[in-house]
């Protein structure tokens, strides 16, 4: 049940913050300006991802689309290769693909207004709220797992976070206290605080955060007690076996389906269920792959939000190629076909 929080005003914490932010703020590329096609680039990396390892990857997008119309001109698997690595790959086919109806439909000009942000392909509230907040100045919110984080602990407040009606609270009471001249800031500022001073993962560094004289969880020692959420469901747990086939200097890989997970990517061969060396030598000859040798290689793990793999994988070197599949060289391999990590880990 949501807490009725509306009467409580929130713009006790914004000159702190403002202040805080202005001498405490992170140096990082996507901060460097506030041209929306970067801050949108930076908004959908950062989503599930940790800062520490979007910063490479964000340097080399912005090196090879450095605007809007690079991006959606760009070959997609040019694109999904330089996602490579980073997961949820369905925000590197949004990206291009909002990158696209930008340029047909905006001349290429990033929509300003909120509601039209909304409508481009894989955009939320939360990331249009950043953009409209951050590029263009607008008085509105972001609320993700670090803001309402933050707000939980002050106010001590035990509702659902998942609660969509909580989180759309949250906003609309933060939206009223928006300062007008520094929405970028404050938008900004509460990503900070939540992020490297209210942290998700252990103690917060309460010491540090400008907001404690007025935080009812730093007040009574309760912050483990919040955010509340709740619990998520076991990870399903798939066995996989993986076969790295090599012919000469080529190595056999293949698309995966369109839908579903990693969907368009490339992988090796694999099938799901764990299998001996013996039954993996049936497989490989219902197939038509005549084998020199085949061995056990290694053992690998990849854990997806819903899903863990477990992958056994084997080295077949084959007499020749095999129409079956797509042969690459090593060069094509690490510069061109976007591999998945967890495919990656069987190398």
């Amino acid at each position: 049940m949501v807490k009725d929080m509306n009467n409580k005003s929130l713009q006790w914490i914004v000159a702190p913050l403002l202040e805080w932010y202005g001498e405490q703020a992170r140096v990082l590329p996507w901060r460097e300006n506030s041209d929306p096609y970067r801050v949108w680039v930076s908004e959908i990396m950062l989503q599930q991802t940790r800062v520490e390892a979007v910063i490479d990857y964000y340097q080399r997008f912005m090196e090879s689309f450095p605007n809007i119309e690079t991006l959606a001109a760009a070959p997609e698997e040019k694109v999904m290769k330089l996602w490579e690595g980073l997961g949820y790959y369905s925000r590197a086919r949004n990206l291009k693909k909002t990158a696209e109806v930008i340029c047909e439909q905006y001349s290429g000009m990033f929509p300003e207004e909120y509601s039209e942000i909304l409508k481009l392909p894989g955009i939320g509230k939360y990331t249009a709220g950043a953009v409209s907040s951050i590029a263009f100045g607008q008085p509105c919110s972001a609320v993700d797992g670090n803001v309402l984080r933050v707000i939980t602990r002050l106010e001590e407040n035990d509702t659902d976070i998942k609660d969509e009606k909580f989180k759309k609270q949250i906003g609309e009471r933060l939206e009223e206290v928006y300062p007008a001249g520094y929405c970028s800031e404050f938008t900004q500022s509460l990503m900070e605080l939540g992020a490297t001073v209210c942290v998700p993962n252990g103690e917060p560094k309460c010491e540090k955060c400008p907001l404690k004289s007025g935080c009812g969880a730093y007040k009574n020692n309760t912050w483990q007690n919040y955010p509340v959420k709740q619990m998520k469901p076991q990870r399903k747990k798939i066995n996989k076996t993986v076969f790295i086939l090599s012919a000469g200097d080529k190595i056999a890989v293949r698309h995966r389906d369109e839908q579903g997970l990693l969907a368009g990517l490339w992988e090796f061969p694999n099938i799901d269920r764990k299998m001996t060396e013996e039954e993996a030598g049936r497989w490989l000859e219902q197939k038509g792959i005549e084998v020199i040798q085949i061995e056990k290689y290694k053992t690998a793990k990849h854990i997806f939000t819903h899903l863990e793999w477990y992958m056994n994988c084997y080295h077949i070197v084959c007499k020749e190629i095999n129409d079956t599949f797509e042969w690459v060289s090593k060069e094509e391999l690490n510069n061109e076909v976007p591999l998945p990590t967890a495919f990656r880990k069987c190398l």
